[in-house]
């Protein structure tokens, strides 16, 4: 048989300081945006309405946040994910310039941590992957971990390197693309009266709404976003690996969690920050997800009287309201029906 073919980077292949440059620019369509939509009826009004958009001193209209995510991350996964187990985590994601339609993204990982299962059959990758645009300016940089399989059971394990994951990002950090000063922000067409200054830390916000998961949305976003992994195309071989069903992909609830959170951070009109995550259980199509989220600090940005930050922890459930819902056990593990652990920072208006 030819070998032209790509099989994709087994455990053993990943080396510290491994430099991946990623196939297959991604250049950025009217199109994306609506399916997007479509995929998850996110409806902040910034990334809905140019008009609202220019309002709030951007160029134009920008792709929702976790689209320039999804885009960004999707280029990596033939070279780091296509033979995962399950996406595990991120830390350290700080969000750039806007994307906007038109705009090519490209993305390059480097290796920064290995740690081999006590199985001997897989093991955890750290990589961290910068997405730039056309011009070569930062569209997201993050760290991620993932378990992939190994493909030589009998490779020696590697030295285990852990990296030191950072922890929140610095209000200095943030990058803020708005400018409010001197305009009138609408909070009527922006969905909701409560901005920074409403907010207190230690509150919780219920977000009511659920969404049931369909098998062919999950397969559409996968494929927008060029996201390859067998887990989630390859019925056939999950049935051959005894796992019987194809896993969600795990961004796919990042943005079903936060289209919820519109109901009560209607103002949180993008993300600055992913400080830390954890994909907590599995999700499959036929689950329905709820979620909830408390506000862990309120940000004042340097410089700014306009725009604060809210940093959020977003919790997703399957299958249970989230009214009074405890996330973890008394063992101190994520209950079953928990799938999502976000750490994030959204941009808000100011009074």
């Amino acid at each position: 048989m030819s070998t032209k073919t790509v099989a994709g980077n087994y455990f053993e292949d990943f080396t510290i300081g491994q430099e991946i440059v990623h196939a297959t620019p991604r250049t950025v369509t009217e199109g994306d945006i609506a399916l997007y939509t479509a995929l998850y009826g996110s409806r902040f009004a910034a990334t809905s309405a140019a008009t609202f958009a220019e309002s709030m001193g951007l160029e134009r209209m920008p792709v929702d946040s976790l689209l320039a995510f999804h885009l960004v991350f999707g280029k990596t996964v033939p070279d780091i994910s296509l033979n995962a187990v399950a996406n595990l985590g991120y830390a350290g994601g700080v969000f750039g310039v806007p994307l906007y339609p038109g705009d090519t993204v490209t993305t390059t990982s480097t290796v920064i941590g290995l740690k081999e299962n006590s199985n001997g059959r897989s093991g955890v990758v750290y990589v961290r992957s910068v997405g730039t645009n056309q011009k070569g300016e930062m569209v997201l940089d993050y760290i991620r971990w993932v378990m992939v399989n190994k493909g030589n059971l009998d490779a020696p394990a590697p030295e285990i390197v852990i990296p030191d994951l950072p922890g929140a990002v610095a209000a200095e950090d943030l990058k803020v693309p708005y400018d409010l000063a001197g305009r009138d922000y609408d909070t009527v067409l922006a969905g909701s009266p409560y901005l920074w200054d409403d907010y207190e830390v230690g509150e919780r916000i219920d977000h009511v709404d659920g969404m049931t998961i369909e098998e062919a949305e999950h397969m559409l976003a996968t494929r927008l976003y060029q996201n390859t992994a067998k887990v989630h195309f390859n019925q056939h071989a999950q049935a051959q690996a005894k796992i019987g069903r194809r896993l969600i992909y795990g961004g796919h609830i990042i943005s079903l969690a936060r289209a919820l959170t519109f109901n009560g951070l209607a103002n949180g009109q993008s993300i600055a920050a992913i400080n830390a995550g954890a994909h907590a259980n599995p999700t499959f199509a036929g689950d329905t997800v709820y979620a909830w989220s408390e506000v862990l600090e309120r940000i004042e940005l340097p410089g700014r009287t306009d725009i604060g930050a809210l940093r959020l922890r977003t919790v997703a459930t399957k299958d249970l309201p989230c009214a009074d819902f405890p996330y973890r056990g008394e063992d101190g593990k994520y209950l079953p029906q928990v799938v999502l652990d976000l750490d994030y920072t959204v941009l808000i208006p100011r009074r």
